[in-house]
Formats: structure tokens, sequence, C-alpha cells
């Protein structure tokens, strides 16, 4: 897997994020919104933090922990949608890419343990 495609996925995620958490916010909406921003943004800067990781160990968790990041902004969209704060076609397109990027985090993660 291409590392620099994963990091600018997910820094596309990151800005995705950012802008529904501005417009939850203009809703009056703050908790989740919060929470969202905090996990969707955290992705990409733990998959940047493992560029420059301490040695193969180091590496693998800092990816294991954006994969964690991912499976919580996962529920919170999730909860976004069936609390209707957003609608079906936001959901399918956030989730759909934040599906994504769990898919190449688990990839990478294998192929890093494996070699």
């Amino acid at each position: 897997m291409s590392e620099s495609k994963l990091r600018d996925q997910s820094l596309d995620f990151a800005v995705s994020i950012i802008n529904l958490a501005k417009d939850l916010k203009s809703k009056h909406e703050t908790i989740i919104s919060n929470q969202i921003g905090r996990s969707g943004t955290s992705i990409g800067a733990n998959i940047r933090e493992a560029q420059y990781a301490h040695g193969k160990p180091d590496f693998i968790a800092k990816l294991q922990i954006a994969l964690k990041e991912a499976n919580e902004t996962g529920y919170w969209l999730e909860l976004l949608y069936k609390t209707d704060y957003i609608d079906e076609q936001t959901y399918k397109s956030l989730d759909s890419a934040c599906a994504s990027i769990r898919v190449m985090l688990i990839s990478s993660i294998n192929t890093s343990k494996e070699n």
C-alpha cells in the first residue's frame, strides 16, 4: 500500500470532518462535533507520526492508533446519521471514505507485521 495515498486520503478526510464539525456547530450541536472533530483529524495525525516512528513496533503502534480513531469516527458518523444531524448521502460518502482508510490501515499494519 502506498503510504502517500494513505496520507493523502486521511488529510482529505480530515478536511471533510473539519467542515462537518463547523456545520454541526452552526446548528448548535457541540457534543458530537467536538468528538468527531478530534477522532476524524487524529487519524491523519497518527499516520503522519508513523512516518518518523522509532522502529517497526512504534510504526505499527501509530497505525493501530489511527485505525482505532477511524473506527471511533465511523461510530460518530453513524450516530449523527441516526439522530438526523446528517443526511444519508453525507453519511454514506463520509462513511465510505472512512472505511477505505480503515482498509488501507489494516493492510499496512498486516504488511508491516509480516516483514
